[in-house]
């Protein structure tokens, strides 16, 4: 605890966001960084709790008061050093990572946190910059392989620790870039994709082998995967998305949102997309259904693509501003959040719930939705009910469907792998992350369901525990 004063005399202080007129017309992130000094004068806020609420509300067991303090003595590497030991790209979480280690600081209790999130992103790219950060490949190998499918946080984060642990490890990707959701489902405007590449030329020139366009299933047989490597990691997250069965669903300019987010980091990317598979928002008016951090991802995309209104619904009851009182500190509060995007612009609505979609010449032009209430029945469960005279209609364009994800795709490899699932049809696995077929373990959204970014990289250091103890128990 560097300054024991620290969060009495100095206030918390946000980066803040680049002016809402400038960054709507490119894609570059909007996060704004505070400079070397007041990043510093944040982290002496830190008041190194006998009980650290924030490393226990951290999924991956960050120790934040300890770098908090090395940040304050700026001794980055020392900073670095603890904050990588848990985590294998802090750069990210840094970036995209909703921080439940503030929402459970104890300074949180007066809504005044330690700035944490944002200490992180700051540790890193000083570390980066004062050339901290190298590639530092394991002295020792175990000759063992290891085959991890999935490039998301869990598979780069089961990956990175296997490698370290000695065993040679190729990373099987199906699209034409590394990162998973990271690369794909993550915007620029968030996270740029230079971030990962950064952190993917160390991992390459650490001995972890990267194969993109390769899906696994397909170009190779489980057969072969099985007979060629000791042991396997599913990282292939929970990529089926929770669908809209009402009236109209078919209709063109209806979609899921994760394909309207691909697109466009393909686009930022350089790359292409058929113009008769293009969707945009343009001049549009836009209806994102779900509201998550997804669907907040599809109204700054639209914005970016000038529609020419945004409006994101929720079928959900809308968030309280403060906790209430069953909902206390140190728990994650179910708070309403307005995100970067938000604050671009965009309509928001709760309490609503899609009828059908109504066509004109095959194409969507409205939604009907209809106001609920949520009441409880005898035995105290949450049911919905359609307010009676509440129907109306909205001018749309293009629907986006961003309500969440049910499971990994069953079909393929999965299948033929032979996994079982729980009852939620997720992979199904043990204390130490192995599914049902011995050499088989998983990792993140695919055995968890979809959760978040940080969340992940600990399952990915879970799976990978079990790996290495498994593959050294069967010398």
């Amino acid at each position: 605890m560097g300054n024991p004063r620290g969060f009495i005399n100095i206030p918390r202080v946000n980066a803040g966001y680049r002016p809402a007129k400038e960054r709507i017309f490119d894609y570059g992130e909007v996060e704004q960084t505070l400079n070397k000094n007041d990043r510093r004068l944040q982290a002496s806020r830190c008041m190194d709790c006998g009980i650290p609420f924030c490393h226990w509300g951290c999924p991956v067991g960050s120790k934040i008061p300890e770098w908090q303090d090395a940040l304050y003595r700026e001794n980055l590497e020392e900073a670095y050093a603890i904050l990588h030991s848990t985590n294998s790209f802090p750069e990210i979480t840094g970036r995209v990572c909703p921080a439940p280690c503030e929402k459970s600081c104890v300074l949180a209790i007066h809504e005044e946190p330690v700035t944490i999130r944002e200490n992180e992103c700051a540790t890193v790219e000083q570390a980066f910059e004062a050339g901290i950060i190298r590639a530092n490949p394991p002295k020792v190998r175990t000759g063992r392989k290891v085959a991890v499918i999935g490039s998301g946080p869990a598979g780069l984060s089961a990956a990175d620790l296997l490698n370290q642990a000695g065993h040679w490890v190729t990373v099987f990707e199906k699209s034409d870039a590394i990162g998973g959701l990271l690369r794909y489902g993550i915007p620029d405007f968030k996270l740029n994709k230079r971030v990962i590449d950064r952190r993917l030329e160390i991992f390459a020139d650490e001995g972890i082998v990267l194969k993109p366009n390769i899906q696994v299933g397909v170009a190779i047989s489980p057969e072969e995967l099985l007979g060629s490597f000791d042991a396997v990691v599913l990282a292939v997250g929970a990529e089926q998305p929770r669908d809209l069965p009402v009236e109209g669903r078919d209709l063109e300019g209806v979609h899921f949102a994760m394909n309207f987010l691909k697109q466009q980091n393909l686009l930022v990317a350089g790359k292409t997309v058929p113009p008769r598979q293009r969707i945009t928002a343009k001049e549009k008016h836009v209806l994102v259904i779900g509201g998550g951090d997804t669907g907040s991802d599809c109204v700054g995309t639209s914005n970016r693509q000038q529609a020419k209104s945004v409006t994101q619904i929720e079928i959900l009851p809308k968030p309280p501003e403060k906790r209430e009182p069953g909902n206390p500190w140190p728990y994650w509060p179910n708070t309403l959040r307005t995100s970067s995007s938000h604050e671009e612009g965009c309509e928001r609505r709760w309490s609503l719930s899609t009828k059908r979609f109504i066509g004109e010449n095959g194409k969507v032009k409205q939604t009907e939705v209809v106001t609920v209430e949520w009441l409880k029945d005898d035995q105290g469960r949450w049911i919905m009910q359609e307010v009676e005279g509440t129907t109306q209609r909205l001018d749309t364009d293009l629907v986006l469907l961003s309500m969440g994800f049910i499971q990994p795709v069953h079909s393929g490899l999965l299948d033929v792998l032979g996994v079982e699932y729980d009852q939620r049809g997720n992979v199904k696995v043990n204390a130490m992350k192995q599914t049902s077929v011995e050499k088989v373990f998983a990792a993140g959204d695919a055995e968890r369901g979809a959760s978040l970014v940080v969340h992940a990289i600990e399952a990915g250091k879970n799976a990978a525990r079990g790996v290495n103890l498994f593959l050294r128990k069967s010398k």
